[in-house]
């Protein structure tokens, strides 16, 4: 292996675990962190604020009742647009629950089968039923497994010992940063903080540089070295495993919950809407003063908007979600082809 592709073991491009300002955090806030209810109350505000801030400019007026009605005939259609789209959404995640009586089975045991291996590995009577507690497990045992291949290596030469350290050390200051993720949480039992920390976990590239130094050093490595590497890839695989099945659970939870208070906000948006149309119904013009008219407009607007505001922000969370586990095992596809510490050209030597 050359000096060159032996500069580091770092993870590139999929690493979201660095520092981080003010800024970055606020990003992340809004995208995963924030609770989905505050994230949309603050756009409502932003949609308040920007609507008087036009008007106090002299931008927009709420005199003509003409534009105004029309603008409200037009969130209605827009409201009862997207609370169908939702209610199609939901159909579509409740088909997913109805099944015969063999697929049934054949996901029970397939769980079954994951929570006796997630057993055997952790060496553990029986693996925990929260999903805070299986990411703990799971990445205690990867740290172990780490440990474990370091100390078996230190009789080996210089090259493949310093590589394969600095492999493992790379593998376990990432499990320290999963567990600073998982010991900030509130609740074991929170699905979303056990996706949260596995996200920050690169899990997919520490099993594509175990399995590339494992065949690599193949000759090298002693029989006990290349089953520790077996032990450690085994269990980057259950972790992936286990992110899935956590994601799953969480984006069904989600995306039903997000229906539901949809649903939730579609009758008081419709209501608000309507409202905005009869407060010009009158020939004499609107009914309320020139001066609060224009707040209580904007306040009305602010609520038939708020099934977007909810839209915008479950949607937010999960597309990131999404494509930062978009990698299926070794194979990243937010990696450039040319990162990475290792020549793996085909018939090329070391």
């Amino acid at each position: 292996m050359s000096s060159e592709t032996d500069e580091t073991l770092e993870s590139y491009g999929a690493d979201v675990g660095g520092p981080e300002g003010p800024l970055t955090r606020f990003h992340e806030w809004v995208l995963i962190q924030g609770n989905r209810l505050v994230v949309a109350a603050l756009l409502s505000a932003v949609i308040f604020a920007l609507i008087v801030g036009l008007y106090e400019l002299g931008v927009i007026n709420f005199v003509n009742g003409s534009s105004v009605t029309s603008v409200a005939s037009g969130m209605i259609a827009g409201t009862f647009s997207l609370v169908t789209l939702v209610v199609s959404v939901n159909q579509l995640i409740l088909s997913q629950e109805f099944g015969a009586a063999g697929k049934a089975r054949d996901r029970f045991e397939g769980v079954v089968s994951f929570r006796e291996d997630v057993a055997e590995t952790a060496a553990v009577s029986a693996t925990p039923t929260a999903p805070m507690s299986v990411l703990e497990l799971l990445i205690e045992s990867v740290r172990r497994d780490a440990a474990e291949l370091a100390d078996i290596v230190a009789d080996h030469d210089d090259e493949v010992r310093e590589t394969v350290v600095r492999y493992t050390n790379s593998v376990r200051e990432r499990a320290d940063r999963v567990d600073e993720t998982l010991e900030r949480s509130d609740s074991d039992a929170d699905t979303f903080a056990a996706v949260w920390a596995a996200i920050n976990y690169d899990e997919a590239w520490q099993l594509y540089v175990a399995t590339h130094l494992r065949n690599d050093y193949n000759e090298s490595l002693s029989p006990t070295a290349k089953e520790q590497f077996d032990d450690l890839i085994g269990t980057l695989k259950l972790f992936r495993v286990a992110r899935e099945q956590f994601k799953t659970t969480y984006l069904q939870r989600e995306l039903t919950r997000f229906s539901q208070l949809t649903v939730y906000c579609g009758v008081p948006s419709i209501l608000s809407a309507i409202v905005v149309g009869l407060l010009y119904a009158d020939f004499a013009g609107p009914s309320l003063s020139v001066v609060a008219l224009p707040y209580v407009v904007a306040v009305l607007i602010v609520v038939v908007l708020s099934p977007l505001s909810l839209l915008v922000s479950y949607i937010l969370r999960i597309t990131t979600i999404t494509r930062r586990t978009a990698s299926v095992g070794p194979f990243v596809p937010q990696k450039d082809p040319d990162e990475g510490p290792f020549d793996v050209t085909a018939g090329e030597d070391r």
